[in-house]
């Protein structure tokens, strides 16, 4: 069946609400014209007979009854569970849940109080006569269930106060051991609503248990009966998977159960359970045990519903557990692809980073490249812009000159007479210059380079005694070296271009 776009966005909010599979949710999405508010509540509260079947049902027709009749739902497929005319009879159980603490009752102003005395005064009266006739006539509430359940607040009924569904739990719990005792009954410790939707999920069967502290048979009921080792031994057997739920009539939860469960005496004991052969999320009353019974007769009673249904439940568990498991291997797969997917995308990550790395580094090596060529570039127009300012050396005729005897790191020894007032910069400037110089080459034209600072390479040593002339030193070459120096050019060592 194809799902347009608004039909499969109400599938998922109602599967993702009662985690129910979507085979057997799109039937009871098309029976709520895809009204996912409307299909939630069918689910948790069970649904309602259908009038226009009702009412067809009530035709007479030529057509002779079918013996049997077999429900496919798209759940249980083919192998659906037929209905067999010698099966017990089953009552819907209704999902139930009692008004929050803090609602609170409308009270009309004081003025209305007053002109409706009289008509409240004859609805007391009148609702105080059929609970009268109801507990003389245990069959009228089942015939007038809604005027059996009333209209006063429970705390009014009975003087108890209202409180949520897991305290009043804890409430019964507690006075239930005062009473009668400890003892190993495990009551759910929760709502009725809570248990109810615990067992549909679960498939466990949900045992009801209904006490009026006013009945003169609740306590030989509870001592002789419900506290029996028998009973609480099945109870908590592990394989019978029962949930065991009880409550008293006098709080306001218990009492709206008792109605719904159409209880008209007591002590009173139900077994509810999901009914796949009606609906896929039915909830029906399998069993009523109503007055004093003994242990051993309540129990078979319980073991004979529990074995007409466990069949039915056990073919849905089966359905439901393959049906996880091909989720769960669905869930792993999935997972396994993204573990994988997620492994390449990494991997590719990876290897697209150290791409652009190394596409960063060779960007920057040849960048380093071009900016030494071009400061080489620079270095040799300085030194040919240099040379042509350099002084030309002084005649033999001037007696002032310094005479200096330079060894260059080429091992070539080279002579020169400076004049008197040279700075030691020229004297730098010659030794740097000297290969340009003996070039010959013309300097005219040359210039010095734009944004250019021309660095030496080499100290200027005397050897003996060791004396390193620098040019931060300053000075002339005459007063430095006198009338003649012997020096040596040494270039700067590794350490010396650090510092």
């Amino acid at each position: 069946m194809q799902l347009n776009e608004s039909q499969q966005l109400a599938l998922g909010t109602y599967t993702s609400v009662t985690n129910q599979e979507p085979a057997a949710a799109v039937p009871l999405l098309q029976r709520s014209e895809w009204n996912v508010q409307i299909a939630i509540a069918k689910f948790f509260d069970g649904e309602a007979p259908d009038p226009v079947a009702e009412a067809r049902a009530s035709l007479p027709s030529s057509t002779p009854p079918p013996q049997s009749i077999r429900r496919e739902t798209l759940l249980n497929g083919l192998s659906s569970f037929p209905r067999s005319p010698l099966a017990s009879p089953r009552e819907p159980a209704p999902r139930i849940v009692p008004q929050p603490e803090s609602q609170e009752t409308y009270r009309p102003p004081l003025l209305f109080s007053f002109l409706f005395t009289p008509f409240n005064i004859l609805f007391r009266l009148f609702t105080g006569s059929l609970s009268l006739f109801g507990y003389i006539f245990p069959f009228l509430p089942r015939l007038l269930p809604a005027i059996s359940r009333g209209t006063t607040p429970a705390r009014s009924r009975t003087g108890r106060r209202p409180l949520n569904p897991r305290d009043t739990a804890a409430r019964f719990a507690r006075e239930f051991e005062e009473e009668y005792g400890t003892h190993d009954l495990p009551f759910y410790e929760g709502g009725y609503a809570q248990a109810y939707d615990l067992a549909k999920k679960d498939l466990r069967f949900l045992m009801v248990v209904l006490c009026s502290p006013e009945h003169d048979d609740t306590s030989t009921f509870v001592r002789e009966t419900l506290l029996s080792q028998e009973v609480v031994n099945f109870v908590k057997d592990p394989p019978n998977k029962l949930i065991l739920w009880a409550g008293n009539v006098q709080d306001s939860e218990a009492y709206q159960v008792s109605n719904a469960l159409n209880c008209s005496k007591f002590p009173f004991a139900a077994l509810i359970v999901h009914t796949p052969q009606d609906s896929s999320t039915s909830m029906s009353t399998i069993a009523r045990i109503t007055g004093l019974q003994p242990a051993s007769t309540f129990v078979a009673k319980l073991r004979t519903a529990t074995a007409q249904h466990s069949a039915a439940l056990d073919r849905v568990r089966a359905t439901r557990n393959e049906q996880q498991a091909t989720r769960n291997l669905r869930e792993e797969q999935n997972s396994a692809y993204e573990r994988s997917l997620a492994h390449d995308r990494e991997r590719a990550r990876q290897r697209r980073e150290a791409e652009a790395a190394q596409v960063r580094a060779e960007q920057e090596a040849r960048a380093k490249a071009d900016a030494e060529e071009r400061q080489v570039q620079k270095a040799e127009q300085w030194k040919r812009w240099r040379a042509q300012s350099i002084s030309a050396e002084p005649g033999p005729g001037v007696k002032d000159a310094t005479r200096v005897s330079i060894r260059l790191t080429s091992g070539e020894r080279v002579i020169r007479r400076f004049a008197e007032n040279v700075e030691m910069e020229e004297l730098y400037a010659f030794v740097d210059c000297y290969n340009v110089l003996e070039a010959g080459e013309d300097l005219s034209e040359a210039t010095e380079p734009s944004g250019y600072k021309h660095h030496y390479s080499f100290y200027l040593v005397s050897p003996m005694p060791r004396v390193v002339y620098d040019i931060e030193g300053g000075g002339t070459v005459a007063g430095k070296l006198g009338r003649s120096g012997n020096l040596i050019v040494e270039p700067f060592s590794d350490e010396d271009d650090e510092a």
